[in-house]
Order: structure tokens, then sequence, then C-alpha cells
């Protein structure tokens, strides 16, 4: 993997841009390896890369039915954060924003974070006190949290509408908060993941599993049988149509989640800012883009395009929060499939199939928890038990009811 710096930059340059190397290989899967991976999106790419690097496995392979990256990965609103309310949660996601603030420098690829800050805002003294017992108990987990008045959040952002529907009481900010490029956090992973052996195989699609005893001995795939004696499943919202593929029924509801971003405009949202009760969360991209989300559609479905009643409602609640939105037209919309679970926390860990595991059931939390995914199922594939900052997030818990309930924290209500 050639080092990306200023010389080697300068040095294409002068060449003309001609003679860049590939980015990844054309991997052929083989007739077996170490490892399996499924699903090429951010958790299992980074799953492999980590396998890889710090566990030095060499015969792994990650098979994406697709492209990488044009699943959730590539259809999010780009938000990094940690400030989530249950001390399993927020250790987990902390240590995933640790990642992230490192990972430019890890991968040699810049994944353009931007640690702008996110603002949750509060409409009504009675929210106001609930994000302060939020805001302490986050803080008592060990994570930046601290509360804002009106008067802080109006100097931070001028532009936005004070005396709507539901007035602006204050909020609570996450500073270390902010966004990261997706396509390029989709990439870095691949390309480190590539230069350490993983045979990264796109156009393969998963139709079945192989095994023997319970125990998972590998999978049928659209171009032939692939052996394995361990195999993860990252497959975001088709996480319970592959399981099932296993025998094993997930608790997992399936539903489209839509953004949309406007014409691009010079700078004028300074944070990421979310409201549960306008129901929308804002920011302006580095290309002056601004990108709005709001809540997902009540239907459930596999297809990764929103609906106009969605679309409506998120453009109506930004426009409340920032008037000035309503001058500009929409240039685009998109839909990822998002894997929510009873309690909207993920499922990680071991399955009742020996050598069989899975990362899903991440709702809308999964990019923002991508390196840190990686890393714990990584750990856990290569010892076959649970790291020890996954623990609580195992299917298990749903038998056992020691559920732990994010809903809150998800930023969106479902």
């Amino acid at each position: 993997m050639q080092r990306y710096s200023f010389p080697a930059l300068a040095l294409h340059a002068l060449r003309g841009h001609k003679r860049w190397p590939r980015v990844l290989r054309a991997a052929e899967p083989k007739p077996g390896y170490d490892a399996l991976i499924i699903g090429g999106g951010g958790h299992g790419l980074a799953t492999a890369y980590f396998l890889a690097k710090n566990h030095g496995m060499r015969h792994i392979a990650l098979l994406e039915k697709g492209a990488i990256g044009q699943g959730n990965s590539g259809r999010n609103t780009q938000v990094v954060r940690s400030d989530y309310y249950h001390l399993p949660s927020s250790k987990f996601f902390e240590r995933s924003l640790q990642l992230y603030e490192g990972l430019s420098r890890e991968l040699n690829y810049n994944i353009m974070l931007s640690q702008r800050g996110k603002i949750n805002l509060a409409h009504s003294p009675h929210e106001m006190e609930m994000q302060r017992r939020t805001t302490n108990a986050i803080r008592i987990n060990g994570v930046d949290s601290e509360m804002l008045s009106a008067e802080d959040i109006r100097r931070l952002e001028p532009a936005l509408n004070f005396n709507g529907r539901y007035p602006i009481e204050g909020g609570s900010v996450q500073w270390r908060g902010g966004l990261a490029r997706h396509d390029a956090v989709v990439w870095a992973f691949a390309r480190a993941a590539d230069s350490l052996g993983v045979d990264i195989v796109q156009g393969c699609e998963v139709t079945g599993f192989l095994l023997e005893n319970n125990r998972v001995a590998g999978v049928e795939t659209t171009r032939g049988r692939i052996a394995a004696p361990r195999v993860c499943m990252a497959v975001a919202g088709h996480s319970s149509e592959l399981a099932r593929k296993a025998g094993i029924s997930l608790p997992i509801n399936s539903m489209a989640l839509q953004a949309m971003v406007t014409e691009p405009v010079k700078p004028m949202l300074n944070h990421v800012l979310n409201s549960a009760v306008v129901h929308a969360y804002v920011s302006q991209s580095d290309r002056g883009e601004i990108v709005l989300g709001g809540g997902a559609d009540i239907y459930h479905s596999y297809a990764q395009r929103g609906g106009l009643p969605a679309m409506e409602t998120i453009a109506q609640a930004a426009v409340e929060l920032y008037p000035s939105l309503g001058r500009l037209r929409l240039m685009r919309q998109w839909a990822g499939i998002v894997d929510i679970t009873p309690d909207t926390s993920p499922i990680m860990g071991l399955t009742p199939v020996q050598g069989l595991y899975i990362s899903g059931g991440w709702g809308t939390g999964g990019y923002k928890a991508i390196p840190a995914g990686g890393e714990t199922m990584a750990w856990t594939i290569a010892n076959d038990r649970p790291h020890e900052l996954i623990t609580e997030f195992g299917l298990a818990r749903f038998a056992s009811g020691a559920l732990v309930d994010e809903g809150a924290a998800s930023g969106v209500a479902h």
C-alpha cells in the first residue's frame, strides 16, 4: 500500500496523476479461510482490519453482495458522538469516538473528522430538567457533556429560531461530537484491510451456511462454497434475513430511515443540532449542503428509499428550526435500512451456532460505532468470547430481560 503524504501527492501531480496504484485488489474467493466477514460496510471492513492487525490473521475474506459502502455506511448523516445514558453504551461509544479521533493517522487516510459539537435542544423547563439529569449521568460515566442556556445557544447559532411553536429554553452539548465523512471511513478501512492481505470480494452474495453439529463450517455463495471455522454477520438491515438462514431468529425490525440535503450555501450552521420535540437533526456538510434527518418511516421495509410523508415532515421540522432554509431547494434524498431492536441497542457477539458471530441491530447508531464495533468484534472472533465492552449487548439479554434501553439517546423516535 502506498503511503499517502504531501511528497507523494506532489510527485503524482508532476506525473499528471497517471500512475496512481489501485486502492483495492480485485480479489477472487478462495476455497477456504480462517475467518469470513459477511458485509462490506463500515462494521464488516473494520472487523476484518482489526482481525488482521491486532490478531495476526492473514487468511480472511470479506464477502459483499454488491459494492463496499453502498449500504448504510454510505446512507447516513455522518454524525459521531458518545453522549449515551447507560454505562455499557457510554463506555462503548466513547471508545469509538476516541478511535475516530485518531483514525486518519491510524489508517493514513483523511476521514475529515470535524468535532464541531453536537447540541441537543430543550423546548420546555421539564425537558431542561431531563437534560440536566442526562448530562449528569453522562459526566458520571466519564464522558464530556455540559448544559447550555438559551443565550449560549443564541451566540452559537444566531440563525436558529428561538420563538417557534416550541420556544427554545436551552440545551446540552458534547463538544467532541461532530461529523466524519462516511465514504472516507469506508475506503480508509477497506484500503487498510486490503493492505494486510484481507480478500475483499465484491459481488459475492451469501445464500446459506454450511453447518456441522451446530457449528459453522463455511458459507454458500453465488460464487460457490467457501469454508471457514469462523463467520461474522455484519449486514445491518438484513441481519434478521441472513440469520434465519442459519436457523436463528433475531428480535429485529427493519425499516427505512431517510435523510436529504439542500443545495449548497455559505457556512450558516456551526454545529450539529438535534431536537427531539420538533423532531429533526440538522448539520452542514463541508460542501455547504444542509443535511436534514428525522425519524424512521412507520412501516417495515427493505427498500433503500424514503417516502414523501417522512420527507415532508423532516423538511417542515428543519424550516421550523431555521426559517431561512425555506428558501433552499432540496437536491437529493436517500434512505438506509435500519435494524431496530426492542431496546434500540445493538446485538453483538456469539450466536447459538458455534463459530457464527453477529454485529447487528444498530438502528440509527451504527455509523458512530464503526471503529469500536470492528475492534471489539475482532477480539470476540479471535478469542471466541465477548469483548468486555460488548458483554451487555449479547443476544441472550432478550431472554433474561437485561435490556439496555437507549431509545432516548438514539436521537430520533422509532
